[in-house]
């Protein structure tokens, strides 16, 4: 019985080691078909949505562009799948994809029972409401919506804050739900509802993808916490370390004065904290620590940019949204975005 009950431990010894290490293979994966498979929205402006050339733009779109670059060098070397609120915990959860970049609102249930890891809020936002100031004139609080009916697309946080949202105001409403983000747009275009919910920023993007954009105005008021980010899946530590320190070289960079137009000079002439962050101190190992190379920081600023920009060429004042930085600022600048030392 004793030689069975040690058969049964190193059998079972062995299948969790060769359970870890099957897991711990995104990175190897990534490298060996040559590309990473970003999963994004299916058309969102400011944050993943094709061009006239076919090319994918956006704030989550570039950051899929800056793990590429910390991986190969290159921040080419990606390919984007687009995906339905509905599809992508599936894309992501089947390997069908190797990070989920598409404006998805960190929650413990998807933290936890989803089996997903978010690397962190690129984007901190929260839900608002949008009417059509033609049809509706008076309205100008989301309190004035009792009876409305409300465009919103399924399978989303969205949906259930819009109903807790009535719910705790003691309001009725008539929800025009769908599956897809280019039907409740058209929907809501039509005039098939007075209102439309999603992510604010979201729906400063939407409205310029309406007929005719100036009929319509976002209400003030924010109903929930959105704090959106990329998503991988659980079991895979390096590759979650590789994803989220990405995100914070990018803050790092941007608290620095590290830009795409000053990176080399900064590899030369920067401070003892710049020259580290940028993989030139002496027997660095920080980035192949990481499982990149150790100038992972200076791929990545070459090929999208610090946060700042990153920000502002597709949400911010450089972008046709405009939105103010807000919460989306650096800590040292009022805001929320704060990265750990990266030493």
């Amino acid at each position: 019985m004793k030689h069975i009950a040690i058969g049964i431990l190193a059998a079972a010894t062995v299948g969790l080691m060769a359970s870890a290490a099957s897991a711990a293979t995104t990175l190897e994966a990534v490298k060996a078909k040559g590309f990473l498979q970003c999963g994004v929205s299916t058309g969102l402006a400011g944050f993943s949505a094709p061009d006239d050339k076919g090319e994918w733009k956006g704030l989550d779109a570039d950051f899929c562009r800056a793990v590429a670059a910390a991986v190969f060098g290159d921040g080419t070397k990606v390919k984007f799948t687009p995906l339905s609120a509905k599809e992508r915990f599936t894309a992501l959860q089947s390997g069908e994809i190797d990070l989920l970049s598409r404006n998805t609102t960190w929650t413990i249930n998807r933290d936890t029972a989803l089996g997903l890891n978010f690397v962190g809020a690129t984007y901190y936002d929260g839900q608002g409401f949008m009417v059509n100031a033609k049809k509706l004139p008076g309205v100008n609080s989301a309190l004035q919506l009792s009876g409305a009916a409300v465009c919103v697309q399924s399978g989303t946080t969205t949906e259930l804050n819009l109903a807790d949202y009535f719910k705790a105001n003691k309001m009725e409403y008539n929800p025009v739900v769908f599956e897809k983000l280019e039907e409740v747009n058209a929907a809501y275009d039509a005039g098939r509802c007075d209102a439309y919910t999603t992510d604010q920023s979201g729906l400063y993007g939407i409205r310029l993808t309406l007929s005719s954009p100036a009929d319509h105005v976002v209400l003030p008021e924010i109903i929930s916490k959105e704090p959106l980010g990329p998503a991988v899946r659980q079991g895979d530590d390096q590759w979650y370390h590789i994803v989220k320190w990405t995100y914070f070289a990018m803050l790092q960079a941007e608290e620095l004065g590290i830009t795409q137009a000053n990176v080399e000079e900064m590899k030369a002439s920067g401070g003892p904290e710049i020259k580290r962050v940028l993989g030139q101190e002496a027997d660095t190992k920080l980035g192949t620590d990481l499982g990149v190379t150790n100038d992972w920081v200076v791929n990545i600023v070459k090929a999208v940019g610090n946060y700042g920009e990153m920000f502002d060429r597709n949400v911010g004042a450089g972008s046709p949204l405009k939105i103010a930085r807000g919460l989306n600022a650096l800590w040292t600048k009022g805001g929320l975005q704060y990265a750990p030392p990266i030493r």
